[in-house]
């Protein structure tokens, strides 16, 4: 029998909400959408949660809670990832949002964020070829290689895009110096672990990787439950475009979100640097990502 449920990922940038009907091996998404929080900004490298992020997100669960009552959903799952995990206050932004909106936030490791995406992304590819998963987040940013029998190997980094946006003073648009300074920092930073996890596929886990389909062919990303191929001469040539944009520029797109605005040269050069580090040699853009395979935890908890 169906079960109507919800599913919250907390993310250092973007709070994403999803509500489905789920069955033991299928689910129908009924409302999806996302909010822009920027939970990390202003304190993320302080390892804690400011008090104006603090505000934000409250406002953005609420309206989320609402969503939830108006669907009848039976059971909402919240998942608190780099952001909270790292911060001195996490505890208690957790406790706060229980109080306010009656909310659960499970925080969970970078390890287990990677088991959620990486079932999230099963969804839509099964995995004849292996391939890497890499998934941007604000706080940190995953990297999960899999093939038909599962997971090979997962690292999760504190290389998210907030973190590096508040670190560095970067030019806009940004320049090769500042991209040869992100790259030096992430070199830095991965702490040689993604040495071994070279792949001809890569798999962008939604969000900044739909974003780019979005900017270089000039219309939504498509409604399907398969990954969607872009060739790398595409994907380095949105690249590209990205890196060289002012963020004036990035305002009047309408493909791309606020929050994202600001932060996706940073994953532009991210992306290219692990297009050089892994040796990639096809894309493939996943539709999902950890909300969906937080879907199957509600039946199977980590």
């Amino acid at each position: 029998m169906a079960k109507k449920v919800a599913v919250i990922d907390l993310g250092t940038n973007t709070f994403n909400l999803l509500i489905a009907n789920l069955e033991p091996t299928a689910f129908q998404t009924l409302y999806h959408t996302k909010i822009g929080v920027a939970l990390g900004m202003g304190g993320i490298n302080e390892k804690r949660i400011a008090d104006e992020a603090i505000d934000r997100a409250l406002e953005a669960l609420q309206l989320y809670k609402a969503k939830c009552d108006e669907y009848e959903v039976e059971e909402i799952r919240a998942f608190g990832t780099s952001a909270i995990r790292d911060a001195v206050n996490g505890e208690e932004f957790c406790a706060l949002v229980y109080r306010q909106t009656g909310i659960t936030v499970t925080v969970i490791s970078g390890l287990e964020e990677a088991q959620l995406i990486h079932q999230g992304v099963k969804w839509s590819y099964d995995y004849v070829q292996p391939a890497v998963i890499m998934d941007i987040g604000g706080g940190s940013t995953e990297f999960i290689l899999a093939d038909n029998e599962g997971i090979r190997k997962a690292v999760s980094l504190n290389i998210g895009v907030s973190r590096i946006y508040q670190q560095l003073q970067l030019n806009d648009p940004i320049n090769a110096e500042d991209i040869q300074t992100i790259e030096n920092w992430l070199e830095h930073h991965a702490e040689g672990k993604l040495d071994d996890m070279q792949c001809d596929i890569l798999i962008g886990s939604s969000g900044t990787f739909e974003t780019l389909h979005e900017v270089y062919f000039q219309q939504k990303f498509p409604d399907s439950h398969a990954c969607i191929p872009m060739t790398v001469d595409e994907l380095r040539n949105v690249l590209t475009h990205i890196m060289q944009s002012t963020l004036e520029e990035r305002k009047q797109n309408q493909y791309i979100i606020p929050i994202r605005q600001i932060m996706i040269p940073i994953a532009s050069v991210k992306i290219n640097w692990v297009l050089k580090k892994l040796g990639v040699k096809q894309l493939l853009i996943s539709p999902y990502s950890l909300k969906e395979g937080a879907l199957f935890s509600v039946h199977k908890p980590f």
